[in-house]
């Protein structure tokens, strides 16, 4: 399906030839992106966003910021659906679990991202169509609490969380604390094309669940709501097509990669490098921002 979609969009949008000469090097940052975004399930906007800012300010291409944003969302439709697939696969697939690990249950998993789904998906359609914001001042409280976040996740990583057991079952009180930041996370996924899965995923992993219920809901929520977020940059024309074509081989590359390397790093060490993704990436772009 996603190789029939990448094919039709070849032959049904039209190109630049010289801008995709320009932008040979996209296929690799699609990899590098993917795996970032699919082993974590934080969302290839952590990637894209700042490259395609950085592109701007080097004179490389000239996106405004709603043009990164569709950027990043279409070629994470790509990644991020093939990233869906692949840890959900693992959840149907699991191995018996290592000490202080546990399983993730399937009612847990599809129980996440129904409900978040369930309310972010309105806010961020909503938000794309009818609600003005002040994308600076959104984007400075955002990846303020990102930093925060990743910090707080570094740090329990390494502290409380470090010799006690996973938690095997969601709590409810999880699943209301899901509901609580899905409405915003879906509204910041409008403005930036990440928010709602950075948001669970790290929230998971503070709470100390598996990895397959944290990255794995992450990427399939990131995926459905890049796919619903994309139509209306299609229907607005603010698809930069050249960039997409480009980056979204190496996305589904990296994406197929993502998961191994989860696994082989470890939920530990897979927090940690996380964590200081975020917070780099959010002083990143708030240093972009503050210039």
């Amino acid at each position: 399906m996603l190789l029939t979609a990448y094919c039709a969009l070849w032959f049904g949008v039209g190109t630049d030839d010289a801008l995709l000469d320009a932008l040979w090097f996209l296929p690799g940052v699609g990899v590098v992106g993917a795996i970032i975004a699919n082993a974590s399930g934080t969302g290839g906007g952590v990637v894209f966003v700042p490259v395609f800012n950085a592109m701007r300010d080097l004179g490389v291409m000239a996106l405004d910021p709603l043009r990164v944003v569709a950027v990043s969302m279409g070629i994470q439709a790509f990644g991020m659906t093939l990233g869906a697939l692949r840890w959900t696969d693992r959840l149907y697939h699991q191995h018996a679990p290592a000490p202080l690990e546990a399983g993730t249950q399937l009612r847990d998993y599809w129980a996440v991202c129904g409900l978040v789904l369930a309310l972010s998906l309105p806010a961020m359609l909503a938000t794309q169509r009818m609600v003005p914001f002040d994308g600076d001042a959104v984007l400075l409280g955002y990846k303020s609490f990102s930093i925060v976040l990743g910090l707080a996740l570094i740090a329990a990583t390494w502290t409380f969380n470090r010799t006690i057991a996973e938690r095997p079952n969601l709590a409810p009180a999880d699943l209301a604390m899901l509901a609580f930041i899905a409405i915003p996370g879906g509204a910041i996924t409008a403005l930036f094309s990440v928010g709602i899965g950075e948001l669970v995923a790290f929230y998971l992993f503070l709470r100390h669940y598996p990895m397959v219920l944290c990255v794995g809901t992450a990427c399939v929520i990131s995926a459905v709501s890049c796919i619903a977020g994309l139509v209306w940059h299609v229907e607005h024309g603010t698809v930069q097509w050249e960039a997409v074509l480009l980056a979204a081989p190496g996305a589904l590359l990296g994406a197929f990669l993502g998961r191994p390397i989860a696994l082989w790093l470890g939920p530990r060490k897979l927090k940690t490098a996380g964590g200081m993704w975020i917070v780099v990436s959010a002083l990143y772009l708030l240093w972009l921002n503050w210039g």
